[in-house]
């Protein structure tokens, strides 16, 4: 496959690749967290330290560790040191129960796990289910008894760039894993190259980020989208990157884009709702954001424009996945069409196909397929998974979209999430679209439900804005307000009215618990 950048060379340690960029910015701040700062040439002293570290506690190269740590100076250091001595990071979700994490430390066969300490618990308590002893390192306060400091760590002597992993572009370098909406997570292997291809692709080109900007991202490092975000992107062209250990909050968020001032800005769609629904939301003039992006689910039109209207500043609304390591489909500034996903994103050719596997045309909806150099390898001890999502060159999105003839994208739901009401196909989505266009609608919700007929029929659930009451008066005005923007048989036929909606750690939607609430009623 031809690529407009550099192809990197057949020797490449991701981690070499940084600290040799940023060599020259010594000075230049490369993170601040929420109570510490650190320079590029603090950053190279630790990632070398914490790699003779792990060497020093036996570890061998390709052998996996586990990071299950808040966002904090810490996580940069953990994941590309352990990248640097050739050792398997594998970052987890923080917000899981303990026999997520039991699964996980077995199926990943973690020698070493590095643990924030206020998750210290319920990892403890993972280790008890998983029935495995592993030695612990902490970050934060130090608990002697449970393991050994991460500072402790720091004291070895630095790892030189010639006692550093050897490895080829291609070696298995981290893990990911992807949040499952059913099942077990999967553990998504991923290349030291796979990390270079999304900054050479996005990260520079489409983000456009710069030396000078200093950047912050609500989606968590172990998250792919914020592992680009807050880690490979700015790192790789030297800019200044905020971390926050807490939930983003509205509140939380806007402190720190008051406070820092970062120019770019990284959130998921339901945060950029919160935000603008937010009674503390800061003036255009108290920050200096230059260009936000929205990842997860597709963003709203509506949210997009009123967020750009407040702020005078464009949501590069994208498509990535934990699959292809970030976005591989997005909005340029410039040219933004809010309610899509953009275009393909230089370097990734897109196609859509029908049920039987052939390549379909503009203006109607297919399965979305990726071909891109981001892709990961396979899932961990899954063949069949593996077979499924990455068929040759292609994976397999398990998204519906179709295209315009400006060849922009627009979202059509999950595959298995399009209903068939009165045997016409309804995106769930495009009803959500149409709900979120009424002024009383702060979040919506489409799932199908079968009736005692056994055919399908569209329930909404919707969160309303302050000052307007639920009742039957709202729920006709929204009906008849969809039939306007929609074909007439698309319109919700039952509206429940409630005060939130089920959400993954993401901020995703749960579709399926609503799905369930529906079957219990029926």
């Amino acid at each position: 496959m031809h690529h407009a950048h550099p192809e990197p060379p057949e020797r490449f340690n991701f981690a070499r690749h940084i600290l040799a960029l940023n060599s020259g910015r010594k000075n230049k701040l490369a993170y601040r967290d929420d109570s510490r700062e650190l320079t590029y040439g603090e950053l190279d002293e630790r990632i070398r330290r914490f790699a003779a570290g792990l060497l020093q506690q036996g570890l061998q190269p390709e052998q996996r560790i586990l990071l299950v740590m808040q966002d904090s100076i810490d996580m940069p250091v953990a994941f590309l040191g352990a990248l640097f001595a050739g050792v398997v990071p594998v970052p987890v979700n923080t917000l899981l129960p303990a026999d997520n994490y039991a699964y996980m430390m077995a199926h990943c066969d973690a020698k070493l796990i590095v643990v924030s300490d206020v998750l210290l618990p319920v990892v403890q308590q993972g280790l008890t289910l998983a029935d495995r002893k592993i030695p612990l390192v902490i970050s934060g306060q130090a608990h002697e008894s449970a393991g050994m400091p991460l500072n402790a760590m720091l004291t070895a002597e630095p790892l030189s760039d010639l006692a550093h992993a050897d490895t080829h572009a291609d070696q298995f370098a981290f893990w990911l894993y992807s949040s499952g909406s059913t099942g077990q997570p999967k553990g998504t292997v991923h290349s030291h190259a796979n990390l270079y291809w999304t900054a050479e692709l996005y990260g520079k080109p489409v983000l456009g980020l710069r030396e000078d900007d200093v950047v912050f991202s609500a989606a968590k490092l172990f998250f792919a989208y914020g592992l680009g975000n807050a880690l490979t992107f700015p790192l790789t062209v030297g800019a200044t990157t905020i971390l926050m250990a807490d939930r983003p909050t509205p509140a939380a968020v806007f402190d720190r884009l008051t406070q820092y001032q970062p120019t770019v800005f990284y959130g998921v769609p339901t945060l950029y709702v919160a935000m603008l629904a937010s009674d503390v939301i800061p003036k255009r003039e108290q920050v200096r954001l230059r260009i936000c992006a929205s990842a997860g689910e597709a963003l709203p039109r509506e949210v997009g424009e009123k967020f750009t209207s407040h702020f005078d500043c464009e949501i590069l609304d994208g498509l990535g996945s934990t699959e292809m390591l970030h976005i591989f489909l997005s909005n340029r500034s410039g040219e933004v069409q809010y309610g899509t996903s953009g275009k393909p994103v230089p370097g990734y050719k897109l196609e859509l196909r029908d049920e039987a596997g052939t390549v379909i045309g503009n203006d109607s909806v297919g399965e979305l397929f990726i071909q891109g150099p981001s892709a990961a390898h396979l899932y961990w001890t899954n063949r069949e998974k593996t077979q499924t999502s990455f068929q040759g060159s292609w994976v397999k999105s398990g998204d519906k979209y179709m295209r315009d003839a400006q060849g922009f994208y627009t979202y059509a739901g999950r595959s298995d999430d399009m209903l068939k009401v009165s045997g016409q196909y309804v995106s769930p989505i495009e009803v959500e679209s149409a709900l979120m266009g009424h002024e009383a609608v702060l979040e919506c919700a489409v799932v199908g439900k079968t009736d005692d007929k056994g055919l399908t029929k569209t329930v909404a659930y919707v969160v309303l804005r302050k000052g307007h009451a639920a009742g039957t008066d709202t729920e006709a005005a929204l009906k008849a307000f969809v039939k306007t923007r929609l074909t007439p048989h698309k319109y919700p036929r039952e509206i429940w009215f409630t005060a939130e909606l089920p959400k993954t750690a993401t901020g995703k939607i749960q579709r399926f618990k609503l799905r369930e609430l529906n079957e219990n009623d029926a």
